[in-house]
């Protein structure tokens, strides 16, 4: 999937995952918890852990979590030349399939990043 306009696809994808956790609550507040503590600062930072998420959205080829976890990482203070990173340990971790998802990636970082 090429996203062209990452913030109608996170307002559409935000839409959708509404609908999901009205209709399975108590999953959507056990995934809530656990999304929680996974991020929280710990010997890791909350920056380090989304790109470790990038990462992985990179790798299973996952188009909302390319979405959330750019822009959560913009958000925490990450730089261009860190998703550049980001992308090449996804690339080499995952193969040519990486590399695709890794320019999907930094087109939503650009997207939703600092000045979006």
């Amino acid at each position: 999937m090429a996203v062209s306009d990452w913030e109608a696809f996170v307002t559409q994808t935000d839409e959708r995952m509404a609908a999901v956790r009205k209709g399975v609550p108590d999953v959507a507040k056990g995934f809530g918890a656990l999304a929680k503590a996974a991020t929280a600062p710990g010997a890791l930072d909350a920056k380090t852990k989304e790109l470790i998420a990038l990462a992985i959205g990179i790798t299973a080829r996952c188009d909302g979590c390319l979405a959330y976890h750019a822009r959560a990482a913009a958000r925490l203070g990450a730089t261009r030349d860190e998703i550049l990173e980001v992308i090449g340990v996804s690339v080499y971790m995952g193969g040519g399939p990486s590399m695709i998802y890794g320019a999907e990636a930094l087109a939503a970082f650009d997207g939703l990043g600092e000045g979006s």
